[in-house]
């Protein structure tokens, strides 16, 4: 399921990458959609010029744009006397009811086990898989019809209107991206349903159908498509006034350009039941928000990235990035190893100030995650204590002397007949202090306690599963009862880890393995049961490191400021503030962080450890 299930609309304008490109790209990119309709029209009129007739092939990601664009596009057509006639994807889709038989396999109705239906599997057929042969093959009739006999500018447009079958029909081919969190507002607003799905579902049950079908369908096209330059054009669609258009090979460019450089991402943040305010207060976001409880700075599937140049901005899904660029960025064994998926994910979970704990909670391991959704790996996680403040505390293994059925008793009393308990006597908790860090292998009961933030970093985790087993009978910010999850999460924990077993392996004392005069770097982290290794690197003026066939990720956990830049190729550098996630390229060389602030500087670093390229995911 999908972290991002109720994104804030808001853009944080500080989360930015500036590049510099040259004037003559600037001027190679459209800004407005008018101007993006006029270009397309203008090579398409190129192209009628030479053979009296031109197929524009639109394709996209989910909620995309299409009407408004295609609505300019056939407005410029006609000032310069072209005529225009259209064509839909929306009618190759199969039969709404044949597509809810076809996708039971993958969107199950098993409110025993998953009473709001949260769960599934992820699909494998394809965009094609959802649509019906005979209604493709009639377009296709029809697009080859035009192709001998048409006369002045076809549109075919629509989700998948790019599938093989379709594509070489067009003379013109352009597809046009949206950001994972515009994509899921759209859902929620009500601008856009599930692809063939003629009725609307409740929103919970449209995003779950979108995770576990749409998403998944559309990934392999629009990396397809842009990585062999199969489109001409590649377009951003987030704002339908605003839509921009850059050439593929401008795009490439781009990207070669960014992924030398270090990066950061920019941040979703949402609301929740035990949402504090310290991330809200430092990062001045809208009064209007209730709280803040989580962060996503890097939470590869659902984040977006931009790219500042002279005048004007372009934003791009991350994972797009990743698909595009990943090789480039991560390392190509590093890519290779994790099937091209960015395979650490980072963000804040803030209950300083909050009503609550977060829920107790648990997740899965490989086997179980691959063999109940068909995911690619399992769900490992740490805590690293940045804040805490009165009576904080973090949550990790149960007690020792755990009576399981006892335990279990009680969660599943609190599921069904709501019931509470005192979890006090079953979980083990630590007080929290700033700098302790917590791993969390799958399987290992957890949850950050109240009034404190954490830097929460995980595996490889396409999708989210965690697994509720206690929520103190509360209800989220729409009243509704928080669900809980023991038929899964009593599956797939791991009872053995009490609190003793927790001390010798889960909070580790920190462990020096760099000594300067400038600097020190220890382990905070690092287990044979997790792929990635969590350091602190302590500074006064600067810090110097090397990025060679592996990303690290910065995190400024104490400081005001520092500037990360190449000690080959200054000019490559980013300014990082105090919380925000910077990735240092693989192959970026050697590199400084030096403190533009004052007092000493905590630097977290993650990156993947020695042997990664052994472990089981």
């Amino acid at each position: 399921m999908s972290f991002m299930f109720n994104p804030y609309p808001y853009d944080d304008p500080k989360a930015v990458n500036p590049m510099p490109m040259d004037e003559a790209f600037c001027r190679s990119v459209t800004q407005t959609t008018p101007d993006t309709s006029k270009k397309l029209v203008s090579d398409a009129a190129a192209v009628i010029a030479q053979k009296d007739r031109c197929i524009l092939i639109l394709d996209g990601f989910i909620s995309a744009p299409f009407t408004q664009l295609i609505g300019q596009i056939s407005i410029q057509a006609s000032l310069r006397g072209i005529p225009v006639s259209t064509l839909s994807t929306d009618s190759l889709w199969a039969d709404s009811d044949v597509l809810h038989r076809r996708l039971l396999p993958y969107l199950p109705e098993d409110r025993e086990h998953d009473p709001v239906l949260l769960f599934g599997r992820l699909y494998e057929g394809g965009l094609q898989g959802l649509m019906e042969p005979d209604r493709t093959a009639r377009a296709a009739d029809r697009l080859e019809a035009f192709q001998r006999e048409g006369r002045g500018l076809l549109l075919f447009y629509g989700n998948g209107a790019l599938i093989p079958e379709l594509r070489g029909y067009g003379d013109l081919k352009i597809y046009m991206d949206m950001t994972q969190k515009r994509t899921i507002l759209n859902i929620r607003s009500g601008k856009c349903g599930n692809l063939g799905m003629k009725e609307r579902d409740t929103y919970s049950m449209m995003l779950r159908h979108s995770y576990y079908v749409d998403f998944e369908a559309s990934f392999p096209l629009r990396q397809e498509v842009v990585r062999d330059e199969i489109v001409e054009y590649y377009l951003t669609g987030d704002h339908p006034d605003q839509i921009q258009m850059i050439s593929v090979a401008r795009l490439k460019e781009l990207f070669e350009l960014m992924a030398s450089y270090p990066l950061r991402c920019r941040p979703v943040y949402l609301e929740g039941v035990w949402g504090g305010y310290y991330v809200h207060r430092l990062r001045r976001l809208p009064p209007e928000m209730k709280n803040c409880a989580w962060v996503f700075d890097l939470i590869p599937m659902e984040v977006s990235i931009v790219a500042a140049m002279d005048s004007f901005e372009m934003e791009f899904p991350f994972y797009f990035f990743v698909q595009i660029a990943g090789a480039r960025l991560m390392g190509e064994k590093v890519a290779e190893k994790f099937h091209g998926y960015f395979p650490i994910r980072f963000n804040y979970d803030d209950t300083y100030h909050a009503s609550g704990n977060m829920s107790i909670q648990v997740h899965p391991g490989r086997a179980y995650v691959q063999a109940h959704n068909n995911e690619l790996g399992r769900q490992d996680e740490s805590y690293y204590v940045l804040v805490a403040g009165q009576e904080a505390r973090t949550y990790c293994g149960f007690a020792n002397g755990l009576d399981k059925e006892e335990f279990l008793s009680c969660v599943r009393r609190a599921e069904q007949d709501k019931v509470p308990f005192d979890h006090d006597r079953y979980i083990n908790s630590v007080p929290s202090r700033p700098g302790m860090q917590f791993l969390l292998p799958a399987g290992t009961i957890h949850a950050s306690g109240r009034n404190q933030v954490i830097l929460e970093i995980g595996s490889l985790t396409v999708g989210s599963y965690t697994y509720k087993m206690y929520d103190y009978l509360r209800r989220d910010l729409d009243g509704n009862p928080r669900p809980i999850h023991s038929h899964h999460g009593e599956q797939v924990l791991e009872y053995g880890r009490n609190a003793e077993w927790v001390s010798e392996n889960l909070v580790q004392r920190p462990r020096v393995i760099r000594r300067t005069e400038d600097f020190t770097e220890t382990i905070v982290g690092q287990h044979d049961l997790i792929y990635f290794s969590l350091r602190n690197v302590r500074f006064s003026k600067r810090y110097t490191d090397e990025a060679t066939d592996r990303f690290h990720v910065l995190v400024l956990a104490e400081g005001e400021r520092c500037i990360i830049r190449s000690l080959t190729n200054p000019d490559r550098f980013f300014i990082q503030d105090y919380l925000e996630i910077v990735i240092v390229p693989a192959g970026f060389g050697a590199y400084e962080a030096v403190n533009l602030g004052v007092g000493v500087v905590t630097m977290h670093k993650t990156l993947l450890k020695e042997g990664y390229e052994n472990d089981t995911l």
